[in-house]
C-alpha cells in the first residue's frame, strides 16, 4: 500500500514537472515551481527528489520507458531488422517532436542546458536500455546496452536538436548510413561503463 502511494506520488511530481518545462523551459523549473505544479510541498519534492537532477534524470527515464512501450506496441508486426530499426528511430524522433514535456527539452533556448545534461553517461544509459530492452524483444539485435545502442539514443537526440530539412531526408539519412551500420556491429558492444 505504502508503496502504492509512493509511485501514484512520483508520477504526479514527473507529470507536473513536465507541465513546468511546457509553461517555464527546462532550464526556467526550480523545484519551487515543480512542487507548486505538482500539487505538493517542496518538503514532498524533496522526499521523492534530492536535487534537480534528480528528478531530471527521473523524468528522462520515466518518458523513455513510456516511449519505448508505445513504440514497442506500434512496431510490433515488422519483422524485418532494417525496416524494423529506421522506424523506430522515426517514431521515436516524431513522438519526442509532437509531446509539448518532450520537446520543450530540445528548444533553442535550452540547447544548452539539454546538452550539458545528456553528456552524462546517466542519461544516454537510460535511454539505451529503454529502447535496446524493447528493440531486442522485437528481435532487433544491437547488443545489451553497448556502444550501438548509445550510438542509436545519439543519432534520435541530434535529430532532435539539428533536424533533417525533412521527414523523408530524415527518413533516408537512418536507412541509408544508421541501420546499416548499427545492425551490422559496426560499432563494437563494449561493456557499459556505468557498470
Amino acid at each position: 500500500m505504502r508503496e502504492d502511494q509512493a509511485d501514484l506520488a512520483i508520477a504526479k511530481i514527473l507529470d507536473g514537472a513536465g507541465q513546468a518545462f511546457v509553461d517555464l523551459g527546462v532550464s526556467g523549473a526550480g523545484m519551487g515551481e515543480i512542487a507548486r505544479y505538482s500539487g505538493c510541498s517542496r518538503g514532498t519534492l524533496y522526499r521523492y527528489f534530492p536535487n534537480r537532477h534528480a528528478l531530471h534524470l527521473a523524468f528522462v527515464n520515466d518518458r523513455a520507458v513510456r516511449l519505448a512501450n508505445e513504440l514497442e506496441a506500434e512496431l510490433e508486426g515488422i519483422a524485418d531488422p532494417s525496416e524494423r530499426l529506421t522506424r523506430y528511430i522515426l517514431c521515436a524522433v516524431k513522438k519526442v517532436r509532437g509531446n509539448p514535456s518532450m520537446v520543450a527539452w530540445f528548444a533553442p533556448t535550452e540547447s544548452g542546458f539539454t546538452a550539458r545534461m545528456s553528456r552524462g553517461s546517466e542519461v544516454i544509459g537510460f535511454l539505451a536500455d529503454a529502447f535496446v530492452s524493447n528493440l531486442q524483444r522485437g528481435r532487433t539485435k544491437l547488443g545489451p546496452r553497448g556502444f550501438a545502442a548509445r550510438w542509436m539514443v545519439r543519432v534520435i537526440l541530434s535529430l532532435l536538436t539539428m533536424p533533417g530539412e525533412s521527414e523523408e531526408e530524415e527518413r533516408i539519412l537512418i536507412e541509408s548510413f544508421v541501420a546499416p551500420a548499427l545492425l551490422a556491429g559496426a560499432a563494437p558492444d563494449f561493456p557499459n561503463p556505468r557498470g
